[in-house]
């Protein structure tokens, strides 16, 4: 079967518990956590913290539309961070962190504030969805020390405690969905 990608951008947070659920969906086939949204050029870990830049913590995520659609990443961003708080998730506080998704194209707008409405409807949260629904610019990947840090890291605290809850949360609420294990 030919592939079929396309990329999608996603702010939920930060973007080291972003990186570690995308990973594990089948048709993903490459992830990548990085800066977008803002208004400096190359920024650095360190400028988007200030908050000063307008960057927001995201992931850049290549799938195979063949296997996993834009919809399906959609339904796992909503069941996997709050939507609900403004510039927040978690003890991360900041604009950096705030919820978006970035659009590359028309297709992508109209199914992000579909799915938006959809899961403000369903009621998952008892506040409305303030996610941002934007179109996308430019794409600055972090250092190469936040890439796949869950799996290069996983017996930090950090992970311990915040990631690794979030990880066992998604893998029983997407088993269908994961990459099967290579035997």
């Amino acid at each position: 079967m030919l592939k079929k990608l396309e990329t999608a951008t996603l702010g939920a947070g930060c973007f080291w518990c972003v990186d570690a659920v995308f990973q594990e969906l089948n048709g993903v086939e490459e992830v990548v956590s990085g800066y977008a949204g803002g208004s400096v050029d190359n920024p650095t870990y360190q400028q988007i913290c200030t908050g000063a830049t307008g960057h927001a913590e995201v992931i850049q995520i290549v799938f195979d539309t063949a296997v996993i659609t834009f919809a399906d990443l959609l339904e796992v961003f909503w069941r996997t961070h709050d939507p609900t708080t403004l510039n927040r998730q978690g003890a991360d506080v900041g604009t950096q962190y705030r919820s978006v998704i970035f659009y590359h194209n028309e297709a992508q707008k109209a199914a992000a504030e579909q799915s938006r409405a959809e899961a403000d409807a369903a009621g998952l949260w008892p506040n409305p969805i303030v996610t941002e629904i934007a179109p996308f610019h430019t794409f600055y990947p972090a250092e190469a020390y936040h890439q796949d840090y869950y799996r290069q890291n996983g017996r930090q605290p950090y992970c311990r405690l915040v990631i690794d809850p979030k990880m066992r949360k998604f893998r029983a609420a997407f088993a269908d969905k994961l990459k099967k294990p290579a035997l």
